[in-house]
């Protein structure tokens, strides 16, 4: 008897579905095909020992498994569940009428239990959009599942569940999340606030400026300045996510893994904050069967980067790319998967090894030209990259016990939201959404300046050695200066803050 039974393989962040015939014959043989990996080729133990732990015996027969599309590699132990539920339909155990409506996935325990899957939600999705009455699979990942609308989805604990569904001995309970309303009651919920800060106004204007135009930015500072409370808080005053975007986001998480336990939708952005010993594929994606990395699980957020001249040079250069393309392509013999990659860099770091170089009241202990050769292990092609480079000083006793509160996150979100309405105006033409993503030939149509402006750049530019680089970097976020200023155009104060921005492309910053 041939059995269909439906799985579903995520390449991506996008799924492709699966179905897995099983056909029985007379003969005692297991064969699976289909191009399956070593997991998905031990099933067989893990499913013919689940099924007998909870009442049930294959008969012994020869038993043709093939998963289809067959060119398609299938990947880990989710199609335990699948292979079972067809192969039982298949021996007769359990009735095959209602198989076919259903994607079916889970990963089996010798006792028959399930335990959770990576990739669920872009898997609902595509049941959705194919058509299919529901999605069966485990308990934890069924909130992740219910995120999408229409589709029904049921989580079990165990494959006895799903047997007895099949026979009509039981009715399970199906899984709903009313996703608007789980969106919103969670939206913009942060353990941290910029009222923690005390002093620091001039930086957290610059973070403002830098959240406004989606600018990265680069803090640096001696230990002990703030630069990573600092960098904590810059989630707290972007733009709220977007139901869009949070489904996005979602999907990324959900294909790492990384999505908590019976958790549903991300309602806050994203904030990484990976190890300066990590490796390049961990930081960009990829390995033998390819995963997000830091970058991609950093989309619609925040990647901060602690220490940054500490990273390994490989593992900086790789960055590159996805930083200007906000997207990141992981190319293999067989197949490519693309990943989005679309985040705010904040990075910070010592201004010298020792870390007070610059410091107001401690002494640099380096050596000559130690200081220089420190800031070199970041090349200019990442600097080119980073719009604004902000120095952060420590913040001196009588702003630390300062009983005044500060200016809460949600005072500056509000102007922040104000600049990216400007700039999703500005652009709605153009395929852009903020500042930070402007092309050169962009910047001649709106980052026009006055001649008084212009001749201040052409000054600043000569006096304080700055680089032909910065150039570009200096409008934008000019141009983000004047819109957190609701200013048409572009004035010299705005080109003034801006140039300000700009210490590591000072000549002779370093000494």
């Amino acid at each position: 008897m041939l059995v269909k039974a439906f799985g579903s393989a995520v390449n991506g962040i996008h799924a492709t579905t699966v179905t897995v015939e099983v056909d029985v014959t007379l003969g005692a043989k297991f064969h699976l095909v289909g191009l399956p990996d070593n997991a998905v080729k031990e099933s067989s133990f893990r499913i013919f020992t689940a099924i007998s732990a909870v009442g049930f015996r294959v008969p012994v027969k020869k038993i043709v498994i093939n998963m289809a599309p067959a060119d398609i590699k299938k990947e880990g132990s989710a199609y335990d569940l699948t292979i079972a539920i067809a192969m039982m339909a298949a021996t007769g155990l359990i009735s095959p009428e209602h198989v076919h409506e259903f994607i079916i996935m889970g990963e089996l325990s010798l006792d028959g239990s399930l335990q959770p899957v990576k990739g669920v939600l872009p898997i609902a999705i595509q049941a959705k959009e194919e058509g299919f009455r529901g999605f069966i699979l485990p308990e934890e990942n069924a909130r992740e599942a219910a995120v999408v609308s229409g589709l029904e989805v049921y989580g079990v604990k165990n494959i006895l569940e799903v047997i007895e569904y099949f026979n009509d001995k039981i009715q399970l309970e199906r899984t709903i999340v009313n996703t608007e309303e789980e969106f919103y009651a969670n939206v913009n919920n942060y353990d941290v606030d910029f009222s923690d800060v005390k002093g620091q106004e001039n930086v957290k204007r610059a973070l403002e400026i830098a959240a406004a135009g989606g600018h990265n930015i680069i803090l640096i500072g001696p230990p002990g300045a703030g630069k990573t409370m600092l960098a904590k808080r810059i989630p707290t005053i972007l733009p709220p996510l977007t139901l869009t975007e949070a489904l996005e986001t979602t999907k990324i998480h959900s294909v790492a893994g990384k999505i908590e336990k019976k958790a549903s939708l991300m309602t806050r952005r994203p904030f990484r904050s990976p190890h300066h010993t990590i490796s390049d594929v961990a930081l960009v994606g990829g390995g033998t069967f390819p995963q997000p990395g830091e970058i991609s699980l950093a989309h619609n957020g925040v990647l901060f980067l602690d220490e940054l001249p500490e990273f390994k040079r490989t593992v900086l250069e790789v960055m590159r790319q996805p930083l200007e393309d906000r997207v990141i392509t992981i190319s293999r013999a067989r197949f490519s998967v693309e990943y989005p990659a679309s985040s705010m860099l904040v990075a910070s770091m010592n201004p010298c090894p020792c870390g007070y170089y610059n410091h107001p009241d401690k002494d640099c202990v380096c050596a000559h030209g130690v200081v220089q050769k420190y800031l070199n292990r970041i090349s200019g092609p990442l600097l080119d990259r980073i719009d604004i480079h902000l120095e952060v000083v420590p913040v001196p006793f009588e702003k630390l016990a300062e009983l005044r509160p500060s200016e809460n996150s949600n005072e500056i979100r509000e102007r922040v939201i104000r600049a990216r309405n400007i700039q999703t105006e500005r652009f709605r033409e153009a395929g852009i959404h903020c500042n930070a993503q402007m092309s050169s030939r962009m910047l001649e149509n709106y980052c026009k300046l006055t001649e008084a402006g212009m001749g201040l750049l052409k000054n600043a530019m000569e006096r304080l050695g700055l680089s032909a680089r910065a150039y570009d970097r200096i409008l934008k976020v000019a141009r983000t200066v004047a819109d957190l200023d609701s200013s048409a155009n572009i004035e010299t104060n705005h080109i003034a803050e801006a140039i300000n921005y700009r210490s590591l492309d000072r000549e002779g910053w370093a000494g």
